[in-house]
């Protein structure tokens, strides 16, 4: 559905002295500064899959998803669409993609929303019964019946980001572009967005690319991430792949007797990292790797040296498995991922 090769984009960027003496030199002798926001980028991405695109502020990956959508050109490299080069013909490819773009609107400011979905039926033109169909999909799914007659101004941002997303499949498209579709959002908004992609993706085969900040959101959406830093791939699979390549893939957190103060016994001293929970008195958090010490092993030796009042075994969260591959570098971690 999505092929990218050798992606390169470049940006000029005017340098200027503070003062209205920079300005003057500046007008008369413009001094640029290349930036490359993407180079080489390779990738391509198969009709129905979720993938998380994710990095941090700068890393490139708004520049890719403007390539990609057709809103940016290359400067080197090529991409094709669902067949269409999206940057040479942006009305075909205009049809066939849906996007969320953080606060952007798709939607009329002044007008209620559903007279918002009529105008998109007839910009996409979209056959009334596809039109039908997926109005009544959306109401029960997004609960959007009591917010159709309500002004687009008049809406919560909970409210609006859900008839934004309507709007991104109400003409069925091939590929959704989502960036950020559950920031700032309550946690029962979230659940119904996600619940929506997910259906979306099943009932229609859509192609989602999903660029968030929230963790939570490449878990449960996502089998395969791809993950960029100062314009190049760091990692690109699946999700439990990515997991298998960090320090410690297991953690236990523990609370012990109140009356006890816990250090961390020698024999497990070179497997295990502690953090002591903040606002849980004698709880802690160990973390390990499945290869080198096993979960009963840490219990039972544990529990020979305290008495354990509860533990409870988890994976560590996508966040923080980001967090270490920052912090290691790409160069590194490219030795363990895909």
């Amino acid at each position: 559905m999505i092929e990218v090769k050798d992606l390169k984009k470049h940006y000029r960027i005017l340098k200027r002295d503070p003062g209205l003496r920079g300005f003057i030199k500046a007008l008369f002798k413009p001094v640029y500064e290349i930036k490359t926001a993407v180079k080489d980028i390779n990738f391509h991405i198969s009709e129905g899959e979720i993938v998380g695109y994710i990095g941090s502020n700068g890393a490139g990956k708004s520049t890719t998803i403007k390539m990609i959508s057709g809103v940016l050109t290359p400067d080197e490299g090529s991409i094709t669409v669902n067949g269409i080069v999206p940057y040479k013909d942006r009305m075909n490819n205009a049809y066939t993609i849906g996007a969320v773009f953080g606060q952007r609107t798709q939607l009329y400011w002044d007008i209620p929303v559903q007279e918002s979905f009529e105008l998109l039926k007839h910009v996409y033109e979209i056959p009334e019964q596809d039109f039908q169909k997926n109005i009544a999909l959306f109401k029960e799914i997004l609960d959007l019946e009591p917010l159709l007659h309500i002004p687009v101004r008049q809406l919560s941002l909970g409210q609006k980001m859900r008839c934004e997303l309507a709007a991104a499949f109400l003409h069925n498209p091939k590929i959704v572009y989502l960036d950020e579709p559950t920031i700032g959002l309550d946690v029962v908004v979230k659940e119904k967005i996600r619940q929506f992609i997910k259906d979306m993706n099943r009932v229609y085969k859509t192609t989602i690319i999903l660029t968030t900040h929230d963790m939570q959101d490449i878990e449960e959406l996502c089998n395969r991430i791809i993950v960029i830093d100062q314009g190049t791939i760091m990692f690109d699979g699946l999700l439990e792949e990515l997991k298998k390549g960090v320090t410690y893939n297991r953690m236990i957190q523990i609370e012990i007797d109140k009356q006890q103060n816990f250090q961390l016994p020698t024999s497990l001293s070179d497997h295990i990292k502690v953090e002591k929970i903040e606002g849980q008195q004698n709880s802690y958090l160990l973390a390990f790797n499945s290869a080198n010490v096993s979960a009963t092993d840490i219990i039972q030796e544990i529990m020979s040296h305290y008495t354990i009042q509860d533990f409870t075994l988890t994976e560590p969260g996508i966040e923080a498995i980001v967090k270490e591959m920052y912090e290691r570098g790409a160069s590194s971690w490219s030795n363990t991922g895909n």
